[in-house]
């Protein structure tokens, strides 16, 4: 098991660098990465644990990270022998898509109601050319 957290870490690492995720304190990137999380916030001290390989992410964290950092969620989490770069292929793309309705729904409830009305309308558009009025 140690080995598999020290090889996420080190993975964890290389995709920021890729993405130049110059964030080198874990408060600082544990505060960009809940920018971009829709669960529970990690702490500090989570961040550090994942950066020292002493502990893993869940996976909806796992599969944030990899969003924000633009890398298979697969990859990223378990490394891929024979995808170096951590890029998906579009196969494992597909399969890691998650759409978090909640989400929707409380972002939602944020907009004013004219932007509601527009969401609505693009909602109905895309229905009716689909055939699922």
């Amino acid at each position: 098991m140690h080995d598999e957290k020290s090889s996420f870490a080190k993975r964890l690492k290389e995709a920021m660098r890729r993405a130049k995720a110059e964030i080198r304190s874990p408060t600082k990137l544990a505060r960009e990465f809940n920018l971009r999380f829709n669960g529970d916030p990690v702490t500090a001290q989570a961040m550090r644990k994942w950066l020292e390989g002493k502990a893993l992410p869940s996976q909806d964290k796992v599969r944030a990270l990899a969003s924000w950092l633009e890398v298979s969620p697969q990859w990223l989490r378990f490394g891929d022998p024979d995808r170096k770069d951590g890029h998906s292929t579009a196969k494992q793309e597909t399969a890691s898509y998650h759409i978090d309705h909640g989400w929707a729904a409380r972002k939602f409830e944020l907009l004013s109601d004219p932007h509601k009305r527009m969401v609505l309308e693009v909602v109905r558009a895309l229905l009716r050319l689909e055939g699922k009025q």
